[in-house]
């Protein structure tokens, strides 16, 4: 059988500078397969002959729409309701009951997940929320999810999830008290669809004008950007978290050598992340 032919050099080159132009997600050498796997969706979809017909087209048309599908298609999109478990341990046990109390006067919780996938992560702070802190029903409490995948976007906003996800993290009784059947999907319930404002946001571009945050998590996406990039976005976290906020990072990720701006707190076999009095960089 003849081999697979994969990508030719130039041709993963423009996908690997494209992407980093326009996302700054850097697709590391040795990805051809990944890439030409990924392109292939969209060749089927649109009906061209191949992938390198597809890049051709991107080069001479220059087309934003199609630029921004190729882009989306290297996105991971790789997420599960309680990801990694641990971190949501230590939301319940410690950093929501501090959250609350720095905010009671207030009475306003703001929350941001960002590179949230289809949703999972928004809906899993906005359960835990509703089941283990009631008395936030009568504050006003806001989770942003923002992704720059659009289709990931909408699928957050709508909140259905197909029996083989929602069966990812979620026990039979957190299903049941949480989410709606239709068919074979589960849509969440309006009191938590209503919680969460879904946006779309590339964490390269400029930022929108997001109020102060208590919670940040930002997980799991660090690692697809330079050092000089993930500088850039640690900065602009800190700087729209108050001085009582949280910031979750992935199990792989840390903001050593990248910011002294936060100073990092073990908790529940998981670590967060606090603004660090008097360091804003």
């Amino acid at each position: 059988m003849k081999a697979k032919v994969l990508l030719e050099r130039s041709d993963f080159d423009f996908v690997r500078e494209l992407v980093r132009k326009r996302a700054a997600i850097v697709i590391e050498p040795g990805k051809e397969y990944l890439v030409e796997n990924r392109l292939g969706a969209i060749v089927r979809r649109l009906n061209y002959r191949s992938v390198r017909e597809l890049l051709s087209a991107l080069r001479t048309t220059h087309s934003g729409a199609l630029q921004r599908e190729v882009v989306e298609a290297m996105t991971t999109n790789e997420t599960s309701f309680f990801r990694d478990v641990f971190p949501f341990q230590a939301l319940k046990t410690e950093v929501l009951p501090k959250l609350i109390a720095a905010r009671e006067r207030e009475r306003q919780l703001h929350v941001w997940c960002a590179a949230c996938s289809s949703g999972q992560e928004p809906y899993s702070v906005a359960m835990l929320l509703e089941e283990f802190f009631p008395a936030l029903k009568t504050w006003e409490v806001k989770i942003w999810a923002t992704d720059l995948h659009r289709t990931m976007v909408e699928r957050t906003r709508v909140g259905k999830y197909s029996a083989l996800e929602v069966s990812r993290g979620l026990a039979p009784e957190q299903r049941e008290r949480f989410f709606i059947q239709h068919g074979g999907d589960f849509r969440a319930k309006d009191s938590l669809r209503n919680r969460i404002e879904a946006k779309e946001l590339n964490l390269a571009d400029a930022w929108p004008d997001f109020p102060a945050m208590d919670l940040v998590l930002l997980r799991n996406v660090l690692i697809y950007f330079d050092v000089e990039e993930k500088r850039r976005i640690i900065a602009k976290t800190r700087r729209i978290m108050r001085p009582h906020g949280f910031l979750f990072l992935g199990c792989a990720e840390t903001t050593m050598k990248l910011s002294d701006a936060f100073d990092r707190v073990e908790m529940h076999k998981t670590a967060a992340y606090k603004p660090a009095a008097g360091r804003e960089r």
